[in-house]
């Protein structure tokens, strides 16, 4: 199945990216990126023995993140073959890595022990259709956990909108062209996902997926997201 025109965007946007992407995305977050990701593997109940599917993997971050944590298999799975080449030059050959969208995974029922994944539900025409698909492949009781940008309220609004409008551009004017496009995309792309699926309706859609429990922590004065919970019966 084709991709859809705001997946092919995503993807033009970051596969050129991805040799430099670890680096700047941490440098472009101000540091808060891998603080992100250790947070999200934390949620995750898994161990030896277990073996989590980590969905949108990129270039194996919170791949590697998991190995490190809980010492389970890891199954990566990217829909750019590039971020994927550079994936393959970071992990160990036991990590099995997957070409294949999030929206129509290979893998059959319950799979998977837990699954992962990070700043994919922006980049889908319908989140709850994907949630639904991610929770089809892991067991009962697994754990389902989400990395995402989000907009922070109150106060800090007013600077979160100043740092993606007009800082993140500019920072990312002076790594490369690429970045610069990126920064100038991701602060819209947040805001439209957020204004159309606000915090309740995405946990609303969570557990339509058939996730259970499902809880949430803001991270970083609200700039970022992490979403987790269980796969119902």
């Amino acid at each position: 199945m084709a991709a859809s025109p705001r997946t092919r965007r995503a993807l033009e946007l970051f596969a050129p990216l991805g040799p430099t992407y670890e680096r700047y995305a941490r440098l472009l977050s101000l540091g808060q990126d891998p603080q992100w990701r250790r947070f999200l593997v934390s949620r995750v109940e898994a161990g030896p023995g277990d073996e989590v599917l980590d969905v949108a993997t990129g270039t194996g971050a919170v791949a590697r993140e998991l190995l490190r944590q809980k010492g389970c298999a890891v199954v990566g799975v990217d829909q750019s073959p590039e971020m994927l080449a550079v994936a393959r030059e970071h992990l160990p050959a036991t990590v099995k890595l997957v070409e294949a969208s999030a929206e129509h995974l290979p893998f059959e029922d319950a799979s998977f022990d837990a699954l992962t994944v990070t700043y994919l539900l922006r980049y889908v025409d319908d989140p709850g259709a994907t949630l639904a698909e991610l929770a089809r492949v892991v067991r009962s009781g697994g754990t389902v956990a989400s990395l995402e940008f989000a907009v922070p309220a109150g106060l800090w609004r007013p600077l979160w909108r100043a740092y993606v409008g007009a800082v993140l551009p500019a920072a990312g004017r002076i790594v490369s062209p690429g970045w610069h496009e990126v920064g100038d995309f991701l602060g819209g792309s947040i805001r439209e996902f957020w204004r159309r699926y606000p915090l309740e309706r995405q946990l609303e859609l969570w557990r339509a997926a058939g996730i259970e429990d499902v809880r949430y922590r803001r991270l970083s004065l609200g700039g970022g997201i992490v979403i987790w919970g269980s796969r119902g019966n």
